[in-house]
């Protein structure tokens, strides 16, 4: 199963399609909505978490781009340290998508990575330099 975090930009006309229906139905698509941004006949943007075969996925894609949607696949991931975090918490307050949270029973961090949008806002605040980014292909 392959997995890709993806950005659709969609333009004003296409903004009312029901591709994440046809991403399920007619590709066999796992889909989790992390982001989105659009509203009608004005256009926007989502952030998707897709898990499928490799063939429905590439299927897809060209499903999207026929549509008049363009997309980027992002091609690095946010790393956190856990042995080098302290715990303190700065990055929950900026994290846009909650991905980065403390558990208030055991007073620790913690991500969840498919939640992340990558907007890599939480780098700069670490005081330990605990969360990074990985590039991967």
């Amino acid at each position: 199963m392959k997995n890709l975090k993806i950005a659709l930009y969609f333009p004003p006309e296409s903004t009312e399609k029901p591709v994440t229906y046809h991403l399920i139905k007619d590709y066999n698509l796992i889909v989790s909505i992390l982001h989105a941004n659009i509203t009608a006949g004005k256009g926007g943007k989502t952030i998707l978490h897709l898990s499928g075969s490799e063939n429905d996925m590439e299927r897809a894609l060209v499903y999207i781009k026929d549509n008049g949607i363009t997309y980027k696949i992002f091609a690095k991931t946010v790393i956190w340290n856990e042995d080098e975090c302290i715990n303190c918490g700065l990055c929950t307050g900026i994290c846009p998508s909650g991905a980065l949270k403390i558990d208030n029973d055991k007073r620790e961090l913690e991500f969840e990575a498919e939640k992340c949008l990558v907007c890599e806002t939480c780098l700069g605040v670490c005081p330990m330099r605990a969360i990074d980014i990985d590039f991967f292909d």
